[in-house]
Formats: C-alpha cells, structure tokens, sequence
C-alpha cells in the first residue's frame, strides 16, 4: 500500500490496483451532491462517516476477490435450500449519518451481512461506518484470511464462526482457501467448499 497526501488534507491511498481517496472535513450536503455527480459511474464505490468522503476505484483483483466471496457464500446457502436476498453494492445510508457500498450484501433471514475486499484502509473504521448502518455482520477478506466480525453486545466482535445462524455452519478456514482458490478455479473452490459441508 502507496500513501499520498497533499497540503489539502486529502489522501490517496494504493494497493492492488485500489486507489481509495480519503476527504476528512466534509458535510452530509457535499457527500450527496458528489454521489449525485458519480451517479453513472460504473464500478466507484463511495462511502461517509463521521465527516469523512470516501471514493474507491476498486481494481481488478478487488473484483475478483469480491465476486468469489459472493459466489461461495450463494454456492453455500443454494446447496443447503436456504433462502437469501442479494442486495450487491447497493448504497446502504442512514440520512445525515453514514453511507456505504459494501462490495457485496445480503439480507438472510432478517440478518443484513455486508463483504468488504480490503487492500488499503484498516477495518476499525469500516466497522463504525457498519455500525452506525445497523449491519448485523461485515466479513472482511484482508491478506489471504476472512474475518468475520458480529454485532452483540452493542459493537462488533471478532468471531470464529458466523452469528448468522444459515451461515454459522461455514468454516472459516476453509472458506478462506476455497477464496484463495477461487482466484484460479472457482469450480474447484466450489466443490471443496461443499465437500466440507454436506448438506444433512
């Protein structure tokens, strides 16, 4: 990860072809009238918290990564019969408060999970931004491991395996190499992943 900052207080930050510009010192009011502007962008992501503007570009292994944690996770829930609603990278958004464009999202039986691919900026806070969102889980894929972080107690804590009762089943370690393998097969990745898990 590259790190760029100019007397404007704006930075860029790099890292496999992410480029993710950070504006501390924003209002609700810009954030808007910029995600009105981007609007017709395919693929920028934007996000606000706690007066800061984000704008990812996400790059090309971003993508990939995100779409085989997708396609595991739907791989998963259709092999078990469970039912799910895919959501993407729609904007989630608490007026005045937050806004995010996870890189995936799902609503499982009431249960909202947000998918983060993190190449540049650390988790702690993404997971405020999740938070003030009422997002019930965020799974973050950060140097070849997952981390799945659920919301109990008032915050988000570290768990072994996933508060999502259709998701609580998955092995985490595995599912981190079938993710790894995915970037080459995701047949294999697929076949691995349900092998672990058969279905009773």
């Amino acid at each position: 990860m590259t790190l760029a900052s100019s007397p404007s207080s704006i930075r860029v930050e790099t890292g496999h072809g992410d480029i993710r510009t950070i504006q501390p010192g924003r209002t609700w009011e810009q954030f808007k009238h910029l995600q009105k502007g981007f609007e017709n962008t395919r693929g920028l992501r934007l996000f606000f918290y706690n007066g800061t503007i984000e704008i990812l570009m996400p790059g090309e292994a971003h993508e990939l990564f995100k779409s085989v944690i997708g396609f595991l996770i739907e791989t998963f829930l259709f092999h078990r019969g469970l039912e799910f609603k895919p959501t993407g990278s729609m904007t989630q958004e608490k007026e005045g408060i937050a806004a995010a464009e996870a890189d995936e999202s799902y609503q499982i039986d009431g249960y909202r999970l947000s998918v983060e691919v993190n190449f540049t900026s650390g988790n702690a806070a993404k997971l405020e931004r999740y938070q003030a969102l009422g997002v019930d889980e965020v799974w973050m894929w950060e140097d070849g491991s997952l981390m799945v972080y659920h919301h109990q107690s008032g915050q988000y804590e570290r768990v072994a395996r996933s508060g999502i009762p259709a998701l609580a089943e998955i092995d985490l370690s595995v599912l981190s190499a079938c993710i790894l393998l995915g970037e080459t097969s995701r047949i294999q990745a697929a076949q691995r992943l349900l092998a672990a898990h058969p279905a009773s």
